[in-house]
């Protein structure tokens, strides 16, 4: 049995049902839950000195796709919507390989632990024919490696350029390998324990690019093996037109028709659904993936949190993929939700707790784990340190809870600890060489784009000349 004794924090956040927060207190883990949580607790432990710390759940993350972390900041794609920007950036991704995929795995997750998030979802969708077909493999290598709880979605594209579709034909797969390769990745790393490290969720791209009939027999096999169901909707005016014209249908019209409602569906992003569509949402708990930083980013617009919240509807916080918001910032998703929210809908729309608890609890109910999200015996020992003893916080103590969320020069943690390992420990990772990390991450990104600019002709590195209308 191993422990760990968190001792003498300065505050510790629960996010339980009573909203408590204890001053000076210790946490006790007893191997990967959390057993106690008091003062002077008295056991043989390894001990940890959190004087000046805020001990907070882990946050969770629902939407990303990690192998973006590559192609950050691309100037020819730096200012523009959604479909020219996918249309540009699936000629670099077509260069994806086993190697490529492993590394911007471990760029984009240790970016996320060291922002305060213990668990993340991904979806991985582009599977180049030239590769292995077994890039998610190498994902789940790199979370063991980091230590991340992981629950990423076998995502899928069968509506190539030749079908109308977006992506190029040579990065889709039919559906017979994409189930295949859905029952295989299920079989091999599902885990139904409450407590898992590893769960898989199925996630077809895109209304755009998929056919329905895939839609639905991929939620089909889903429930065959009760996983998650997860896809992007209603992000863009394009998509909503896109929609109209192909299935004379609003987006989360095709998806009520194509039976992915409930519990065990969530939406990335869903900033164009009506009020009929939210309080359907809400009825049948349909979750929500809210990307503030990446819609704000692209222009595609706020979602209306505050009105989900209100319907029942089940709403988390995401990063999404770092060519769209530059980084993997938890934390700063976090803080540029808050303040979306009050332009869009005045500052009493959300709290700093309400924040809080979206990226946590949010988070647990929309991937559907019960033991974390919230501190207290039982729980998984998902926790999050951040030393208030500095200058940005200085000042902003009369309520650290918010000052998490409005202040801070920076958005790395002191500690995240995962499982009752310790994976982040004075703002560095432990298990795996960041130096590493980024030396492989900027050379293979430079490869990548090199290859696409020889076989394209397109210079990637340049923006293209912007035209007064």
């Amino acid at each position: 049995m191993k422990r760990k004794l968190l001792k003498n924090c300065s505050w510790v956040v629960t996010l339980d049902e009573k909203s408590a927060i204890h001053r000076n207190t210790d946490i006790l883990i007893e191997d990967n839950k959390i057993k106690e949580i008091g003062k002077e607790i008295q056991c043989d432990a390894d001990e940890f000195d959190c004087s000046g710390k805020l001990a907070m759940p882990g946050m969770v993350n629902t939407h990303h796709h990690l192998y973006q972390t590559l192609t950050r900041c691309i100037p020819r794609v730096q200012d523009a919507e959604l479909f020219e920007w996918l249309t540009n950036l699936y000629e670099i991704w077509r260069e994806l390989t086993p190697e490529a995929v492993y590394w911007s795995t471990l760029l984009g997750l240790g970016e996320l632990a060291l922002t305060g998030c213990t668990t993340s979802t991904d979806m991985f969708y582009v599977f180049p024919h030239q590769t292995s077909g077994e890039l998610i493999d190498e994902q789940f290598k790199a979370s063991k490696a980091l230590g991340m709880r992981f629950v990423p979605c076998r995502g899928s594209m069968s509506c190539g350029r030749s079908d109308g579709g977006l992506p190029p034909d040579d990065v889709v797969q039919d559906a017979d390998t994409i189930h295949a390769d859905c029952e295989r990745l299920i079989k091999k790393y599902h885990d139904k324990d409450p407590f898992a490290m590893t769960r898989v969720a199925l996630g077809p791209c895109s209304p755009f690019s998929v056919t329905p009939s895939l839609m639905k027999e991929t939620a089909q096999l889903a429930r065959k093996y009760g996983v998650k169901l997860h896809t992007h909707l209603a992000e863009t005016k394009d998509e909503e037109k896109y929609c109209a014209e192909k299935f004379n249908m609003r987006p989360f019209e095709l998806m009520e028709s194509i039976d992915w409602v409930g519990e065990d569906v969530w939406f990335a992003h869903s900033i164009y659904v009506n009020d009929r569509e939210i309080r359907r949402m809400g009825e049948t708990k349909t979750g929500v993936a809210h990307c503030p930083v990446s819609n704000l980013r692209l222009g595609s617009g706020i979602a209306p949190v505050p009105e989900m919240l209100e319907a029942g509807v089940p709403v988390s916080f995401a990063v999404d993929g770092s060519a769209s918001n530059d980084s993997s910032d938890m934390l700063g998703e976090v803080r540029t939700g808050l303040l979306a929210h009050r332009f869009r809908s005045g500052t009493t729309s959300m709290t700093a707790e309400t924040a809080l608890r979206i990226a946590c609890q949010g988070g647990t109910q929309v991937l559907g784990f019960d033991t974390i999200g919230t501190l207290k015996p039982g729980m998984a020992a998902d926790i999050v340190l951040i030393n208030m003893n500095q200058m940005p916080y200085a000042g902003a103590l009369h309520d650290p809870m918010a000052a998490v969320v409005f202040a801070g020069a920076t958005h790395i943690v002191d500690a995240t600890i995962i499982n009752g390992e310790v994976v982040v420990w004075q703002g560095k990772l432990t298990r795996v060489d960041e130096a590493e990390i980024i030396c492989n991450a900027n050379h293979i990104a430079a490869e990548m784009v090199e290859r696409a600019k020889r076989r394209t002709g397109i210079d990637f590195l340049s923006k293209p000349l912007l035209i007064a209308q």
